[in-house]
């Protein structure tokens, strides 16, 4: 299959205290989100000027994967897109159409399956293609790459160098604690059975051996919405509490689930955590995302060369692979159609 460009398709984010109300509403459009709610979380973006860091990654992540496809002899211009922010998709298809751009890849900052991991950006890039109309690209989102080896390598050494800022007394009984963003149980089997929850946990437990903990937990975070609606638990600052009170001095905490330093990590976890933490008297250390490592664009360009170049997919296998995910290129259970089951 060959491409004449590729696209980073991503969340999107505000970049001025002005543009976060409208952002948010534009995030939770249809859901009857409280007004208070919204201003809230506002506060989060406002604490670091309005800004959050997610555009700018993306705009360095796009600058190392420009320079990796030219190390491949692959000089595709690579544009971006966001869902719910400047540049909004819908603006950057119809640039890659009046750019003669007829077939383009796209890369989303979520490894994984589920709705809002796969499903929505499939939608998002269906919505840009109608909204360009005649002689919109063909756009073909890369697959899945929650157990891609550079994924998985990169969250193993991230751990190892957040244990190593930990007091060297510490380190040895530091607990590893993995967490994801929570979604809501009625959307937890929405494109397979609690496909997203499976790959994480899948992931974790890779992740975890790859960096040499044979125990670790798994957590959630980041939930919003009326208090009497599930979602996936336990949530990150309930479960320190309780390793808190167990006896645990030293935590490591690793935003499996992440790609980037989303608010969602600078604020939940740097944040709101470490102050508790530190109430708590535990030192904890968090481990980085891939942020715009050359590594995270190695493997975006490897997922478009599975296509390209007709290569098997590169997947960290082990005894218990995610039932269900499948072994095609594109994955499965990631399509337009589950939006509606």
């Amino acid at each position: 299959m060959d491409f004449d460009a590729l696209l980073l398709l991503s969340f999107g984010g505000p970049e001025g205290p002005e543009q976060v109300m409208p952002f948010l509403e534009n995030v939770t459009r249809g859901r009857g989100i409280p007004r208070e709610r919204l201003e809230s979380v506002a506060e989060h973006y406002l604490h670091f000027g309005g800004v959050s860091p997610i555009n700018g990654i993306n705009r360095d992540l796009i600058g190392v994967i420009e320079a990796e496809l030219a190390s491949r002899d692959l000089p595709l211009p690579v544009y971006f897109g966001n869902r719910n922010w400047e540049p909004f998709v819908e603006d950057t298809v119809a640039l890659m159409r009046d750019n003669g751009v007829r077939r383009a890849a796209v890369f989303s900052t979520s490894a994984w399956g589920g709705y809002s991991g796969c499903t929505q950006y499939q939608e998002d890039i269906a919505r840009a293609r109608a909204a360009t109309g005649a002689g919109a690209p063909e756009l073909v989102k890369l697959r899945q790459y929650f157990d891609h080896p550079l994924l998985i390598a990169m969250f193993a050494d991230a751990i190892t160098a957040a244990a190593a800022t930990l007091p060297a007394h510490l380190r040895e009984d530091a607990r590893l604690v993995f967490t994801a963003h929570s979604i809501p149980l009625r959307a937890a089997s929405r494109c397979g059975p609690d496909l997203y929850e499976r790959q994480v946990g899948y992931t974790a437990g890779l992740v975890a051996a790859a960096a040499g903990y044979p125990e670790y937990d798994q957590v959630w975070q980041s939930r919003s919405g009326p208090p009497q609606v599930p979602w996936l638990e336990p949530d990150v600052g309930d479960h320190l509490e309780v390793l808190a009170k167990s006896g645990t001095k030293a935590v490591i905490v690793c935003p499996v689930g992440f790609v980037a330093d989303h608010i969602e990590v600078v604020w939940d976890l740097d944040n709101e955590l470490a102050e508790q933490a530190a109430a708590a008297g535990v030192a904890l250390a968090r481990a980085s995302t891939p942020n715009s490592a050359p590594r995270f664009a190695r493997l975006a360009v490897d997922l478009l060369d599975e296509l390209r170049l007709n290569r098997p997919p590169q997947r960290v296998a082990a005894a218990d692979a995610v039932p269900g995910y499948g072994n095609s290129v594109n994955g499965a259970l990631c399509t337009p159609a589950c939006s509606s089951s």
